[in-house]
């Protein structure tokens, strides 16, 4: 089997509709020498026939694992849970570098399986950025998400199902309806501004109408003093940007906003850094993920204090699914092109390095 050959997986994750690899990013590899498997998939936002035009070889629905061992499995989100050992190569995001909840568990699969992860998170370029990543999108489509709760807190009522929308005109269309044409007098605050993350989350409020002024941005200097701050009960919209590296002081506690009683006016946290199960989270005011069908989840706030919901959707750029997957594609190829060659390449082989020092923490917890 060539080397040159990469097998896109299915999403099992439900509503995730992005691809790792797109039609247009698929030909460029094809025309580069590689031969590219694309498993069938109603739920892709890419349809099949978008694939087989540019030359893929199209293979059944989530039959990954039984594809050769040498070929790499590329893929997006975490697999489905399982006690199956992994003997394939996997490039995907697989969230378990932080200690998150199971995270042994997911890497004692490899261990198992003699298989290799190349985690897309920790892909970095030779000064230490990542060499693709969703961020943009995601704080673009978390402050839409977080304008949609707000317009749904201020009639009363629970935001209900998300759906992922055609197209970024769409979306801006549709959210400034739900705000009633305008959303002058709304007034957000972006932590992690700075980034790509957060530079989507302000891009999102501008081009819903909100004025300038009422766009706080803050990154690492005005929260260098360590929080919890009382600048962000004074907006209506919180957004979480940062990239959390170790233990911060909290942004935000349940006592600080219990005590702040009905003089709180933020309705609606956006945690889209979603370090969810992370030990350090700086946001520890709630504990689960929320989904694309359950997208928020209320705070203990005190009796009779007015409401407050967090969003914690840890894949929120599907909800521009073709508009996200086409970026970070586009990011990620000039790497995959490399691929072959990565037992020399420097970005392929600083990934490995770090996998196998997270496996071999894996091993001693799991007893392996």
């Amino acid at each position: 089997m060539s080397n040159k050959t990469l097998w896109l997986r299915c999403e099992k994750k439900e509503f995730e509709r992005r691809a790792a690899l797109t039609p247009s990013t698929s030909k460029r590899l094809i025309d580069a020498g590689f031969e590219i498997y694309v498993e069938r998939d109603d739920q892709r936002i890419f349809d099949d026939a978008e694939y087989e035009a540019v030359g893929c070889k199209l293979v059944e629905n989530n039959s990954w694992s039984s594809a050769p061992v040498d070929i790499p499995i590329i893929g997006l989100k975490e697999l489905p849970a399982s006690d199956s050992p992994l003997p394939h190569t996997h490039i995907q995001f697989a969230h378990c570098y932080k200690q998150q909840a199971g995270w042994s568990s997911v890497l004692s699969r490899f261990h198992r399986g003699g298989g290799t992860l190349y985690d897309l998170e920790f892909l970095n370029d030779e000064s230490g950025r990542r060499v693709a990543a969703f961020g943009f999108h995601a704080g673009f489509a978390g402050a839409a998400a977080g304008a949609l709760a707000f317009a749904a807190h201020k009639s009363n009522v629970k935001l209900g199902q998300l759906e992922p929308y055609a197209n970024e005109t769409a979306m801006v269309a549709d959210v400034k309806s739900k705000l009633g044409g305008n959303a002058k007098g709304l007034k957000a605050l972006v932590i992690g501004a700075l980034g790509r993350c957060g530079r989507g989350a302000v891009d999102f409020f501008r081009k819903v109408g909100l004025e300038e002024d009422d766009i706080v941005k803050w990154d690492m200097a005005e929260t260098a003093k360590g929080g919890p701050f009382q600048e962000i009960l004074d907006v209506d919209i919180f957004v979480n940007c940062i990239y959390l590296t170790s233990r911060i002081p909290s942004f935000l506690t349940e006592e600080q906003i219990a005590a702040a009683g009905q003089s709180r006016r933020l309705s609606v946290v956006v945690d889209v850094s979603c370090d969810t199960t992370n030990p350090n989270n700086p946001i520890p005011i709630y504990s689960i993920n929320t989904t694309f069908s359950e997208p928020t989840v209320p705070v203990s706030v005190g009796a009779e204090n007015p409401p407050l919901s967090v969003i914690s959707i840890d894949h929120l750029p599907t909800l521009l699914p073709r508009e996200a997957s086409e970026q970070f594609s586009s990011d990620l190829l000039p790497s995959l092109l490399t691929f072959p060659e990565r037992n020399s390449a420097r970005v392929w082989t600083e990934a490995e390095k770090l996998y196998k020092e997270k496996l071999g923490e894996a091993a001693k917890v799991e007893g392996l």
